[in-house]
């Protein structure tokens, strides 16, 4: 949990001050990649708590492997499902093109675009998924005591 905790912390600065004051795409993928690391954390602590209650046998190595174990142990929940689905959009996002729109203004965004859809993602989305993914460290930390 600590480690989960610091990268909290670090992603909630990056949202609330240095997009406030700096206003650039790069901040928001820095933040995203925060999310990722974050949620990577906490998934493989819900898999060591798994594995002591003898949900699952092993734990997986790799991250997709690792995701795809978690939504299928927690597939009543809306919560974990959401974030999963969000985790893995982090993960694709470094395949996908990049444009950076209003950099420097009030209405700075960032347009994802890949295969399947585009995606607009400006400051009102990113605290947005801010607000699930403190839920979802509250489920963990909820889960793992």
């Amino acid at each position: 949990m600590p480690q989960i905790e610091k990268e909290m912390k670090a992603a909630q600065h990056l949202l609330y001050v240095s997009m406030k004051y700096t206003k650039t795409c790069d901040v928001m993928l820095n933040l995203m990649f925060r999310w990722q690391q974050m949620v990577d954390e906490s998934m493989l602590s819900l898999l060591e708590k798994a594995k002591k209650k003898k949900s699952i046998k092993e734990i997986p190595v790799a991250p997709i492997q690792k995701a795809n174990a978690v939504k299928e142990l927690f597939k009543k929940e809306p919560l974990v499902q959401d974030t999963i689905a969000l985790y893995l959009f982090f993960r694709k996002i470094k395949a996908c093109t990049l444009s950076k729109e209003h950099e420097f203004r009030k209405n700075v965004a960032l347009r994802v675009t890949s295969a399947e859809a585009e995606t607009l993602i400006d400051i009102e989305k990113l605290k947005e998924w801010q607000l699930l993914l403190e839920n979802f460290i509250k489920f963990v930390r909820a889960y793992t005591a």
